[in-house]
């Protein structure tokens, strides 16, 4: 006998207007399965399907493969997680529908070439390759874009500090009218579209990062009629600017993924000028600790990431690595908590982190939701241990 609130796989590939046979092979692929399978080997979808099935559906009309779809989609419809998918997949339609106009801009100039000079332009053809072929780096992009989003969600949603990490660190670059600005590292601009408002009239902000998707995502959100604000995709171990133009150079969270952080010192000190400040976050050995602690708990062979980022570079460390290349140099600790009162955003930050939970929770995710819901049932706190080190230059 069939549950109320629950279709049959008929019923389900009718409202959806799929048909019977997609709905069987996503079952088959582990794409989609069934939220109820009777005794008797009837499959039963629920309303809260048809949101696993859209995501699925859209993901795969931009082109994606099956087996990428499964690693991009997250069995759970809370709305906390689908606000999210859809907001990271909005973006993705952006990005596929720039990226389509620039291979529309490709293919006719290469045709304008053609029918004017009666030769190929071999160069031009391999720029359609390349633009062709995209689908890895928007896959890459989608995974990077949803991680930021949860970590930054997570915070955004049960910090106990008001100010808010950003308008903070804004604070600390005590920025000036006429000022040339650099940030490494701007990931999709939260910095500056917080703090759009508080910028001076009169100042040049160049934000570079090593992801074109991450600068079309800082663009989009910024927006590209301001001509304070340049965006150039950029390694920051080759810095692409003159000796001595900055006045401050930022970097948020940025050096401890750097392989040679002592080159990319040298280059931050060769583009600021004398007197400029290099202002950049990092976090210390204690940040998120209990985070760790609760999914070890769990299952012991968890590990959320492959390295600890604040022995590379952090709160502890960070001063003796920063000391040859910067004169003044001195720690400004952001004071914050977190006091998390719902299992799903905790979640989401868990899956987003580098380490192996992916091998371990997708086969546990109900009973880990439910270990999670218990634990935050009355407010999960969360230690907070971040700041940044503002260095300086001697005139």
């Amino acid at each position: 006998m069939k549950k109320p609130g629950y279709y049959s796989s008929g019923e389900f590939a009718r409202m959806a207007g799929v048909t019977l046979r997609t709905i069987r092979y996503y079952d088959k692929q582990n794409i989609l399965k069934p939220s109820l399978v009777s005794e008797a080997g009837a499959r039963f979808y629920t309303e809260e399907d048809f949101a696993r099935l859209q995501q699925i559906l859209l993901l795969k009309y931009l082109g994606f493969s099956l087996d990428d779809i499964r690693e991009m989609t997250i069995d759970d419809v809370d709305y906390h997680f689908l606000l999210n998918s859809l907001g990271i997949q909005l973006k993705l339609v952006k990005d596929r529908l720039e990226q389509m106009q620039l291979v529309e801009q490709a293919i006719q100039d290469t045709m304008d070439v053609i029918q004017t000079e009666r030769t190929v332009d071999w160069s031009n053809m391999l720029n359609l390759i390349h633009l062709t072929g995209m689908e890895k780096s928007l896959k890459n992009q989608y995974q990077d874009a949803s991680n930021i989003s949860a970590r930054i969600n997570l915070h955004s949603l049960y910090s106990q500090n008001t100010q808010g990490w950003f308008p903070w660190i804004y604070e600390q670059l005590d920025l000036k009218s006429n000022m040339k600005v650099l940030e490494l590292g701007c990931g999709d601009g939260e910095l500056w579209k917080e703090n759009k408002e508080k910028l001076p009239k009169q100042i040049e902000l160049h934000l570079t990062d090593i992801s074109e998707g991450m600068l079309r995502d800082a663009r989009r959100e910024i927006g590209v009629r301001d001509k304070r604000f340049y965006f150039q995709t950029a390694d920051a171990c080759k810095i692409p600017y003159e000796d001595d133009m900055f006045d401050v150079v930022t970097a948020n969270h940025v050096l401890f993924y750097c392989e040679d952080i002592g080159r990319v010192c040298g280059e931050i000190r060769r583009v600021l000028k004398p007197g400029g400040i290099f202002v950049c976050g990092a976090y210390g050995s204690s940040h998120m600790k209990e985070v760790s602690q609760l999914v070890q708990k769990f299952d012991e062979h968890i590990i959320l990431s492959a390295e600890h980022l604040y022995e590379r570079f952090g709160k502890e460390n960070g001063r003796d690595i920063l000391d040859p290349y910067f004169e003044q140099i001195e720690w400004r600790q952001y004071e914050d908590y977190l006091v998390v009162p719902e299992p799903e955003p905790l979640i989401a930050y868990v899956l987003s982190c580098h380490g192996n939970q992916g091998q371990y929770l997708p086969n546990r995710y109900s009973e880990f939701r439910n270990y999670v819901r218990k634990k935050t049932k009355d407010g999960f706190k969360i230690t907070k241990d971040a700041g940044v080190f503002v260095c300086e230059i001697k005139k």
